[in-house]
């Protein structure tokens, strides 16, 4: 069996997988990219949460980690029905066109 990771191993991991996911949202116009950051984003806390739940030694924090996944899944399931609706307007999931929700 090879050497464990340590905590600050799954920080640091945690730390880029939510940094990345929050550069590509900045960065990204296509809707379903931005679904995918906020993913990544959303697993990054997931992991650290893991990971902290870990070395606790007690299971708050996975027990938090599946009411997260369960909350994910309703947005996704919604987010992606209103851009299907969206998508059926206009023809595009680029989010520079959607001025359909502005004031």
């Amino acid at each position: 069996m090879g050497p464990m990771a340590s905590l600050t191993d799954y920080v640091i991991l945690s730390s880029i997988l939510f940094a990345l996911g929050a550069i590509g949202f900045v960065v990204r116009r296509n809707a379903l990219i931005l679904f995918m950051t906020v993913e990544m984003m959303l697993n990054a806390v997931n992991l650290m949460l893991v990971a902290f739940s870990k070395f606790r030694a007690d299971m708050a924090g996975q027990v938090m980690v599946f009411f997260i996944y369960a909350v994910a899944a309703a947005e996704v399931a919604v987010g992606l029905a209103i851009l299907i609706a969206l998508f059926r307007h206009m023809r595009s999931v680029d989010i520079t066109k959607y001025r359909l929700m502005k004031w």
